[in-house]
């Protein structure tokens, strides 16, 4: 089988694309032949060495993916054999046969295909466990969401939507934020405009929960459009640079920052975190959210595809599907 190697840390242009021996699933995993990958900015930042998480060299990245299983180790009662599944794992997924612990493995609606399945799992895990046990998030409250128009914000907003709220989505271009109106936001706010903190102000006087995957000045920026009791969701720091929160305006405003990692919490909170993936997959079955996938490339054409998330290029979500081989 083929995999995609990271034999050094590095840009995307390190990778290769090794022949490896077909694993065998082992006790409590499945095997998985992929049919799509989802691709994300974790794993440029894993490939580069840049991720909390550094794999042991060499290491296959990817996280997701959505496929047929081929085999089932002993102690594993279900998914059985030709079941179609979503899995994840940390890292391994880019190869064209995967061995997963049975835990990682959810089967997929028959409404949902491939595409869908494969760069649904990570986007909308983060999004509901974000808002829902980090942002606690009631209906009729305000959504401040950061970074709208990428996988993780443009999950959030249909979350935010799904769970009642008033939904602002921010962005980079007016083009990519006439997506996020698309799939639901009730505003959105273009950051080359100027400071966003006054936009949110005319529109809804301000934030009850903001959900930011970007750090930096963006983070410095929403502590000004905190309300009574609001929630700021810590999920990342595309800008590069990880914020400072000021304790003078959580003190006056009541106001909490909370750090969500939700593969962390999936592993320390099982039940839950599964709890989490099957109102997710059900809200999917009844066409109430979905992946919005700008980009698709053939496996294993991994670096145009990396090159466009570095770009900063893709709208929601970029995806791998398998070549006709």
């Amino acid at each position: 089988m083929r995999a995609i190697v990271c034999p050094e840390f590095g840009p995307p242009r390190v990778l290769r694309v090794e022949e490896r021996p077909a694993p065998e699933p082992g006790p409590e995993e499945i095997t998985v032949a992929p049919h799509a990958w989802g691709i994300n900015y974790v794993d440029v930042l894993m490939v580069a060495g840049g991720y909390q998480l550094r794999p042991g060299l060499p290491f296959v990245p990817g996280l997701e993916g959505a496929g047929i299983v081929t085999g089932v180790g002993p102690g594993v009662s279900t998914p059985w054999i030709g079941d179609r599944v979503i899995f994840g794992m940390r890292p391994g997924a880019f190869a064209e046969r995967v061995a997963v612990p049975a835990s990682g493995v959810v089967p997929m609606p028959e409404s949902m295909s491939f595409e869908q399945g494969a760069c649904f799992r990570s986007a909308f895990a983060t999004a509901y466990h974000g808002l829902v046990q980090g942002g606690r998030l009631r209906a009729g409250e305000v959504a401040l969401v950061h970074g709208a128009t990428g996988g993780m914000g443009l999950a959030a907003v249909q979350v935010a939507k799904r769970l009642g709220a008033t939904v602002i989505g921010t962005g980079g271009s007016e083009e990519k934020l006439r997506v996020v109106k698309q799939y639901g936001a009730d505003h959105v706010i273009d950051y080359g405009r100027g400071r966003f903190r006054e936009q949110v102000r005319k529109l809804c006087g301000g934030a009850d929960v903001i959900f930011d995957p970007i750090g930096g000045d963006v983070f410095d920026e929403s502590m000004h459009c905190l309300n009574w009791g609001a929630r700021l969701v810590v999920v990342g720091f595309t800008s590069g640079r990880a914020a400072r929160a000021r304790t003078n305006h959580l003190l006056i405003k009541g106001a909490s920052v909370i750090g969500i990692r939700a593969g962390e919490f999936s592993r320390r909170h099982p039940e839950e975190g599964r709890e989490n993936l099957i109102t997710l997959l059900e809200w999917a079955r009844k066409a109430q959210i979905y992946s919005h996938i700008s980009h698709r490339f053939t496996f294993p054409d991994i670096l145009p595809a990396m090159r466009v998330i570095e770009n900063r290029e893709v709208v929601g979500r970029a995806i791998m599907v398998r070549d006709s081989r």
